[in-house]
């Protein structure tokens, strides 16, 4: 089976976001945006492709949520979304309380995972046995299921855009953002900061309940720390 080319094209002269780069202007402590990812799930664990299943954490992943709460405890943000699927939606819920002074999560249909259509529930190796050779998610992308369901670079691309945009409002007036979603969202999102391709995302890897922050230096969108684990650091 041939897979789709999973690579964007550039957006088309005239399109809104064509040519916007999403710079900031730096004044004094540029506001940035954490990211964090939903706790260990059962399928994070065994490999599986985790799109649009919507399955809870498990005690594990509960129990690095709170370690994540401990570790952004006394943060004031002004902006806080949240992916709709509830291993996300739970582990805002298990770090919020801990905020100074921030609005609820709010939901965002734009943070959900990657769709990843007929390949949803397997693992890397049973997709590569399914299609007869190497497979991998950022170089080959995705088939659509028998729905019509599934996504490939372009799609998220497009709602990196859109997530990025509301950030700015935000950032814009000085405060932080906090959001919480899933791997390879993330990763991708990651990549969009930075003016990368998708594919970038491939080299950004997360663990469960990573935290990572994006921001500014010298006006540029920059990764200032990616993939922190507060799960693994020693109490304080």
């Amino acid at each position: 089976m041939t897979l789709p080319d999973p690579h964007p094209a550039a957006l088309p002269e005239g399109h809104p976001d064509a040519g916007d780069t999403f710079r900031h202007a730096a004044r004094g402590t540029a506001p940035q945006i954490v990211l964090v990812r939903h706790g260990e799930t059962e399928w994070s664990l065994d490999g599986r492709h985790t799109g649009r299943t919507d399955i809870p954490l498990t005690a594990r992943g509960e129990e690095q949520a709170r370690a994540v709460g401990r570790a952004l405890a006394g943060r004031r943000f002004g902006l806080v979304l949240t992916s709709p699927r509830r291993r996300a939606t739970d582990t805002a819920a298990l770090v919020t309380p801990g905020l100074v002074d921030s609005p609820a999560p709010e939901v965002d249909a734009d943070l959900a995972e990657w769709d990843y259509g007929s390949f949803e529930g397997l693992t890397s190796p049973q997709i590569a046995e399914a299609f007869g050779g190497p497979w991998n998610l950022w170089e080959n992308g995705i088939v659509q299921d028998a729905e019509g369901r599934g996504e490939q670079a372009a799609d998220l691309l497009a709602r990196n855009q859109a997530v990025i945009r509301r950030a700015h409002r935000t950032l814009n007036t000085g405060d932080d953002v906090l959001i919480f979603s899933h791997g390879h969202y993330l990763r991708s999102l990651g990549a969009t900061w930075i003016g990368a391709p998708i594919r970038l995302g491939e080299y950004l890897v997360l663990d469960t309940a990573a935290v990572s922050v994006l921001g500014f230096e010298h006006g540029n969108q920059v990764l200032r720390q990616w993939n922190r684990t507060p799960w693994t650091e020693p109490a304080a």
